[in-house]
């Protein structure tokens, strides 16, 4: 990805095809979101797989809500997979990438924290073995974690949160498939209530600076 794909007309002599052909087939990749038209710098390769362009614009214009509710969905079932079939060296990664995550929280660092969250969920479902779920879940990283924090926490719903996720590795660790899947479950119900209540917050904010 990112790359710059060859001029008009060195693509039209390589391919042997006329440039009105060649335009439509251009359009059309750029309308899937495959490749992307940079005014006065030619155009790139944006995503080199159709099914992950659809899939994360889908999910990038989705209301947050149903994200949440998305990655629910896939992490409940992808720890309790992940405590069945996860390896040893899995489990060394899950719990090196909680002290980073314990690490960045205490620095107060609110990217690299959300960084290492978004690592750490990945590296969850990688250990599930569902080669086509740890795809889907790829294609879908930035729009089910990256974009969902980046708002800061205080300290007691910090701590719930770190807490939830030794949970989760300790479930993992312990092959507990049913306390994995309850432990991923609390960790987005917890993300939901944080950001219903910035959102209220930001409301009550901008209202009171209107009166």
């Amino acid at each position: 990805m990112g790359t710059r794909i060859s001029p008009e007309q060195t693509l039209i002599e390589e391919l042997g095809v006329g440039r009105s052909t060649l335009r439509e087939a251009v359009g059309a990749l750029v309308h899937l979101g495959l490749l992307e038209p940079r005014a006065g710098d030619g155009t790139y390769v944006r995503s080199s797989s159709e099914l992950q362009s659809v899939m994360v614009r889908r999910a990038s214009s989705a209301q947050r809500d149903k994200v949440l509710e998305l990655r629910t969905v896939l992490e409940e079932y992808a720890s309790g997979a992940a405590a069945l079939r996860r390896s040893e060296e899995q489990l060394r990664e899950l719990r090196e990438l909680l002290a980073d995550a314990d690490a960045a929280s205490a620095g107060e660092d609110t990217a690299a924290a959300t960084s290492v969250d978004a690592l750490f969920h990945r590296a969850v479902v990688r250990a599930s073995g569902n080669d086509l779920l740890i795809e889907v879940y790829d294609y879908l990283g930035t729009a089910l974690t990256t974009s969902l924090g980046g708002l800061p926490w205080d300290a007691a719903h910090a701590e719930e949160h770190a807490g939830l996720h030794r949970r989760l590795v300790a479930a993992i660790a312990a092959r507990d498939a049913g306390d994995a899947r309850e432990a991923a479950a609390a960790i987005v119900q917890l993300t939901r209530d944080h950001q219903s209540d910035a959102s209220r917050a930001s409301d009550a904010s901008r209202a009171g600076e209107n009166q």
